[in-house]
């Protein structure tokens, strides 16, 4: 799509909401945060976003002298204490696949291994940069036999139930990776050891750690934070 195309589609798109919202009467109730005025403009965004999106434009890689010390790299967690791994973990891929799968570190490490070092972005503002080691999803889904018509990814974890689902296009992403290393490391506890979802084409929150399930799904799911009115598609 070239800069011209865009500028119109957005300029159409945000005449398009302004119109319907100021004759429809909408309005923003914080009790159901993806209806009303709110509702349209987030669809509306959304749009923008999946106009933007090309599945085949990289982030910047970084280099290691642009690594944040691993101290200063926030934590997050949603159970009281930072979770640890069940007895017998194993991630379950599944859903619209030919072949679900059970797979442990073991399993993932045997698989091709890639790094990434991109900038990562917060919702709150802040950014930081780490590399990260994994097995991009791109091959675990080519390993389970995805089927076409899984238009949706969804992301569970054993962090008191965190979860977050994401269109087909970015999970695919080359830069989208389940990773069990950071900064030449393996994965601390802080940061969602045995494993975690990262990627270059999503805003923090969408990355789930502390991984234990991948669907594949045709219909679309919400979130952890998304079910609380957080943007779903949360592009960068």
């Amino acid at each position: 799509m070239s800069g011209s195309t865009r500028r119109g589609f957005l300029a159409r798109g945000l005449r398009g909401a302004g119109l319907l919202a100021l004759g429809g009467g909408l309005a923003c109730d914080s009790s159901r945060p993806h209806a009303g005025f709110l509702g349209v403009m987030e669809r509306a965004n959304e749009g923008f976003q999946r106009a933007l999106f090309d599945p085949d434009r990289l982030a910047p890689e970084l280099g290691e002298d642009e690594e944040t010390d691993l101290e200063d790299f926030p934590k997050y967690k949603i159970s009281r204490e930072f979770p640890v791994a069940p007895a017998g973990w194993a991630l379950a891929v599944k859903g619209l696949v030919a072949r679900p799968l059970t797979l442990s570190i073991a399993d993932l490490k045997r698989l091709p291994r890639t790094r990434t070092r991109v900038r990562h972005h917060c919702v709150e503002g802040w950014s930081a940069v780490a590399s990260w080691d994994g097995v991009r999803l791109a091959e675990i889904a080519r390993l389970a036999g995805v089927d076409p018509r899984a238009r949706y990814v969804e992301f569970r974890s054993f962090d008191a139930g965190y979860a977050s689902s994401w269109d087909t296009e970015s999970a695919l992403h080359a830069q989208t990776i389940l990773a069990y290393g950071m900064n030449g490391e393996p994965l601390q506890r802080e940061h969602g050891a045995p494993l975690r979802l990262y990627s270059a084409v999503k805003l923090g929150y969408k990355m789930v750690k502390y991984l234990t399930e991948v669907s594949f799904l045709p219909v679309r799911t919400g979130g952890y934070w998304e079910d609380r009115g957080y943007e779903w598609f949360a592009g960068v």
